[in-house]
């Protein structure tokens, strides 16, 4: 009965969302969310989904969980000094204004990261951010963040473009001024192409295999010849040649052709 219960509560949320649970991790999906609907004292998860239908801050509550907003400036540093210092010289040899994409990023952590490093080398590019959850978006675009969110951030960078409040740092406008968030399911949603950089780290852990397969072939199709993709630090592409890939560097896959 329960199984059944978290099966309709899927397809439901399909037909409401286009979001298809299914496509996640079963397993990890089903014990976050069964935790957050008896937080909220719902007995079913049909009870549950009836409540988030009507209940906007339930249901961001809700995409909040799903998605695991959990982000901060420069993860994993090393992976960022490869791409500022080996990376984004070769593609910016390659072409003069690039063109990149943040995919699934949360916050905006990640994408005003890379803005960051841009801007410190006068690079020119396009950044475009999307994600699937809009309450992330909207975080993003305010531009506030913890000193944990900052805590590697390099510090020429954390006094040039941030203003320290309070609690809290702003980030300035010229950083935000270069990056689009845009809301987009990287499961159901088009992809666009002609992109030199493609950044997606600490998303795939979360899908099924095929999902993941299907992802990898679709990243590749949106990148240029000479193009990357970045993928976090427990993301490494096994076989990287079925999707026109090889390895760049460590957690770096450069598009063949």
């Amino acid at each position: 009965m329960e199984d059944k219960d978290f099966l309709q509560f899927i397809a439901s949320v399909k037909k409401m969302t286009g979001i298809d649970l299914a496509l996640y991790k079963e397993a990890q999906m089903k014990r976050r969310l069964t935790s957050l609907r008896l937080k909220r004292g719902y007995t079913t998860f049909a009870q549950y989904f009836e409540a988030i239908a009507k209940d906007k801050e339930l249901f961001y509550e809700f995409l909040d969980r799903m998605t695991i907003n959990v982000s901060e400036f420069f993860r994993n540093p090393g992976r960022w000094e490869v791409l500022e210092n080996k990376i984004l010289p070769r593609l910016v040899r390659q072409s003069p204004r690039l063109k990149c994409w943040s995919a699934a990023c949360s916050t905006g952590e990640e994408p005003y990261t890379l803005s960051l490093l841009l801007l410190r080398h006068r690079w020119d590019a396009s950044v475009l951010a999307s994600d699937i959850d809009e309450g992330a978006i909207a975080k993003a675009k305010q531009g506030v963040y913890t000193d944990r969110a900052l805590q590697d951030c390099p510090k020429d960078l954390l006094s040039k473009y941030f203003q320290k409040d309070s609690l809290s740092y702003r980030i300035s406008d010229e950083v935000k001024n270069r990056v689009n968030f845009r809301k987009h399911n990287l499961l159901a949603d088009t992809f666009e192409s002609g992109f030199d950089l493609i950044i997606c780290r600490n998303v795939m852990i979360y899908f099924t295999e095929e999902a993941k397969h299907e992802l990898y072939h679709k990243f590749s199709r949106a990148l240029k010849p000479g193009g990357v993709l970045f993928v976090g630090s427990t993301e490494q592409i096994f076989q990287p040649q079925q999707y026109q890939f090889e390895t760049e560097d460590t957690f770096f896959y450069r598009k063949l052709g």
